[in-house]
């Protein structure tokens, strides 16, 4: 009896049931998967529907339809196969940041964002069960609102102390030797780690260019160990439901909260000194005009995703 093949569907299932279930597995076998036209069509499908501008060698989704989707897929799939695929540089574009300030996106060739794609579609779930529950940033059934609703639990419960971190530049920082070894602890395939290789050197010599497809998983992946560190902060100071600390993370956007009671002194600082150790092996700078400690009891207030959280009693007294 001939097996029936594993949809795309199943595989990234499988995949993640895996990786939740064995933390130290290393995947090999899954440079075929993203090379299969299933997946190359999803990617194309997902790239389409987010539009955009076209690349550097401006082609667009119109272009590509009227020469044929499937032929512009098989190949790209045959220059994968064949290992004769390299990437084009980005087009570099800029956008108003607020304050003055410009924001510097990179837009890659459809083709470019078609193969990114496909290799998050691959990798996605198997980091995905190694991602910690205050990790919100472009994530599977993550948002914004639920990281505002994260913070102001927290908030509610009186961690009233806040460590607002703002990390300089770092998407442009991201160091590629990191990101490659950080990888290679859960995909053991060479040919997976070639074609990674290749977008991460399209990209300059260091850094994931923003608005690249496969950026936001890596960067994720890139804090991976900061998240970490900060749930055994709160394992350690857990009792029963209650934890002297929270936070929430999305992307290079970081906020924790303590216990404002003076017997947690000790905690803000200790938890401090292990976030600088750790953004320090990490190579990330911290950006200190626009990071703040901030004591809601006092009156001050602090910004986190375009919301202002300040401590205000209510009339029921809450």
């Amino acid at each position: 009896m001939t097996k029936a093949p594993i949809s795309l569907q199943d595989l990234r299932k499988r995949l993640y049931v895996k990786a939740k279930a064995e933390p130290t597995w290393r995947f090999w076998g899954l440079y075929v998967h993203v090379c299969k036209p299933e997946t190359l069509r999803e990617a194309y499908l997902l790239a389409k529907a987010n539009d955009g501008a076209p690349g550097i060698d401006g082609v667009t989704f119109a272009a590509v339809e009227t020469g044929g989707r499937e032929k512009f897929l098989d190949q790209l799939r045959e220059e994968l196969l064949q290992q004769t695929y390299r990437p084009q540089p980005a087009r570099k574009v800029e956008i108003p940041k607020g304050g003055g300030e410009m924001r510097r996106l990179s837009i890659p060739t459809i083709r470019d964002r078609v193969v990114q794609g496909a290799l998050k579609l691959i990798l996605e779930p198997i980091f995905e069960a190694d991602f910690q529950p205050g990790s919100f940033g472009y994530r599977p059934k993550k948002s914004a609102h639920a990281a505002i609703r994260r913070v102001s639990q927290a908030i509610l419960e009186g961690k009233t102390y806040v460590i607002d971190f703002d990390l300089r530049s770092y998407f442009d920082t991201v160091r590629h030797h990191i990101v490659l070894e950080k990888v290679a602890r859960r995909v053991d395939d060479e040919m997976v780690m070639w074609l990674l290789k290749l977008l991460l050197d399209a990209s300059g010599k260091q850094g994931v260019p923003q608005g690249g497809i496969i950026s936001p998983l890596l960067s994720n992946l890139y804090l991976t160990e900061v998240d970490q560190m900060l749930e055994r902060a709160k394992a350690v100071t857990r009792h029963e439901r209650w934890t002297a600390v929270e936070y929430a993370r999305f992307a290079d956007d970081l906020v924790i909260l303590v216990d404002s009671h003076p017997r947690q002194q000790w905690l803000r600082q200790a938890v401090e000194k292990r976030l600088r150790e750790e953004l320090a092996k990490l190579q990330v700078e911290v950006n200190k005009e626009k990071s703040r400690k901030v004591e809601l009891k006092q009156g001050e207030s602090f910004g986190f995703l375009g919301f202002e959280f300040r401590r205000i009693r209510s009339r029921r007294g809450r």
